[in-house]
């Protein structure tokens, strides 16, 4: 195999890895350790490091291997939406995911307590759980998106764990908040894969409500999140208002048919985008937090 050839398959497992969406996982952990210790120290750069790119990978490079023939299908895959991966390298792709996450795991874990320890190894079988056969949570509606949503809570409570943080109804509050986004999250953009995946007999929570109810049920889970958040010590409230644009984005949606379902991604695409801007925001909250 030429250096070429090695080179464009490590191209595509990382791009498997879903480059654009890595801040999503490595920001919570950040936040709920940062703000806890109040310190950067080997522990927050390693998690950090760690829910950056050797998390993504394992969560996104198993489903890219596993969800191959329905991906086939999926106009979307090729890009910064998901990778199509060949199938001569995903046997390399799922041994990178764990050579590149192993290091990491001995760390955390290492420095971890029973505490931390549960909530890494339910984040990770949230990971495997997702796409792996046998398992397959990706294909049992409402499921899908809870466990999808923990794979972005989670970094959060696997942070606050390891900082040894102090539970309390505020802090419990934002994390089911975030939660109840995530779902919302997940369960949009099932919406625009119905076609590819009723034809690759994937039963998601779109294929099996249909594209109408989905879009309904996302945004009163954006709004449930919101209304979570007023209730909330301050600064937090103000993380109500990142509901709002994520709620006009998927406002004229509410009504799509299942024919019309591959038109939302014109509305994810924006999503991508309102992920950055509302972590803009977010972050001048956690700066607030971290100031008062």
């Amino acid at each position: 195999m030429s250096a070429r050839s090695i080179g464009a398959d490590a191209a595509a497992i990382l791009l498997s890895s879903r480059p654009v969406s890595w801040i999503n996982t490595a920001y919570p952990f950040a936040v709920g350790y940062l703000l806890t210790t109040r310190e950067l120290d080997a522990t927050a750069v390693i998690g950090i490091l760690y829910f950056l790119i050797p998390y993504n990978l394992a969560m996104y490079g198993i489903n890219d291997v596993f969800d191959y023939a329905s991906d086939l299908a999926n106009p979307r895959k090729g890009g910064i939406e998901g990778a199509l991966l060949r199938p001569r390298i995903h046997r390399a792709t799922i041994w990178a995911a764990i050579a590149l996450n192993a290091p990491f795991l001995v760390w955390l874990y290492a420095v971890g307590d029973p505490a931390s320890w549960i909530a890494l190894t339910v984040s990770l079988f949230a990971v495997v759980a997702y796409s792996a056969p046998g398992l397959r949570f990706k294909e049992r509606p409402f499921l899908d998106s809870a466990t999808s949503s923990v794979h972005f809570v989670s970094p959060a409570i696997v942070g606050l764990a390891l900082a040894h943080a102090e539970p309390s109804l505020g802090t419990v509050l934002v994390l089911l908040a975030f939660f109840l986004w995530g779902m919302a999250a997940h369960a949009f953009g099932a919406v625009q894969d119905i076609g590819p995946d009723r034809e690759g007999g994937i039963a998601s929570i779109a294929t099996v409500i249909g594209a109408r109810a989905t879009v309904r049920f996302s945004l009163a889970l954006w709004t449930i999140a919101g209304l979570v958040m007023l209730v909330t010590p301050w600064p937090a409230p103000l993380g109500a208002l990142l509901a709002v644009p994520y709620l006009v984005n998927a406002w004229p949606w509410r009504n799509v048919s299942d024919a019309d379902a591959a038109a939302t991604n014109r509305a994810w695409r924006r999503f991508i985008a309102l992920n950055y801007f509302s972590g803009f925001l977010a972050t001048m909250i956690v700066i607030l937090a971290w100031v008062s």
